[in-house]
């Protein structure tokens, strides 16, 4: 199957509501936009289909398996959320060789490819402590896409990242996009989800309000 399905899907925490009556069906090869000031659920919704939590009651389908019922967490899978950490005293091709190693799908050469599609040196001997703030943000979202995973999710994107380094990321998202991955961004940034997102689910209060085709912007 190559779709998402989200099926009356609600998260209670301290009895709390965080996200009401979600339903949702997302199909590869597109890119969808979660929009909403902080605490509107886009990241809880995140953490849902990542298999990270578990939903209170509904159904989360991912390309054919329930998550936490099938599998834990989808089993082709890119994520970047809030804030990323790697080990500091690596270099980030060093941190990207150590989760490269656990599925063994990747080599050192692939590793080299991906860190230059979003803008890193693969030879920079600097240690992870010793990167900007961009540069942190880049390698979060070469190690999500580094293995070619099926679902992409990515947590305000473009954060930290001057014109140049944006341009080449929305760029680099189309291109996954074209090998028909199912790519999700959480982002405050109207101008990434305009011209990335076929379409944009706006978010309030943990549930989805609008939805707005890509062609229309928000």
């Amino acid at each position: 199957m190559k779709t998402l399905t989200l099926t009356n899907v609600y998260k209670t925490i301290k009895k709390r509501e965080i996200l009401s009556d979600i339903n949702l069906t997302l199909e590869k090869g597109n890119i969808y936009g979660l929009y909403g000031r902080n605490g509107s659920g886009k990241t809880m919704l995140i953490r849902l289909i990542s298999g990270l939590i578990i939903p209170t009651s509904g159904e989360i389908d991912v390309f054919g398996k329930v998550i936490g019922r099938d599998v834990s967490f989808p089993e082709s899978m890119g994520l970047t959320i809030e804030n990323v950490g790697f080990w500091p005293r690596y270099t980030g091709f060093e941190c990207l060789r150590f989760i490269a190693s656990i599925k063994k799908q990747i080599g050192d050469q692939e590793i080299s490819a991906v860190l230059e599609r979003v803008g890193l040196d693969p030879h920079d001997k600097r240690k992870y402590k010793e990167y900007s703030l961009g540069m942190k943000q880049k390698l979060a979202i070469a190690q999500a896409i580094m293995e070619r995973p099926d679902l992409i999710m990515l947590d305000e994107p473009t954060n930290s990242l001057d014109e140049e380094s944006v341009k080449a990321i929305r760029q680099l998202l189309l291109e996954e996009k074209d090998r028909d991955a199912l790519i999700i961004i959480a982002s405050h940034n109207k101008d990434d989800l305009r011209i990335l997102a076929d379409t944009t689910f706006l978010m309030s209060d943990g549930r989805i309000q609008d939805r707005i085709p890509g062609d229309q912007g928000i």
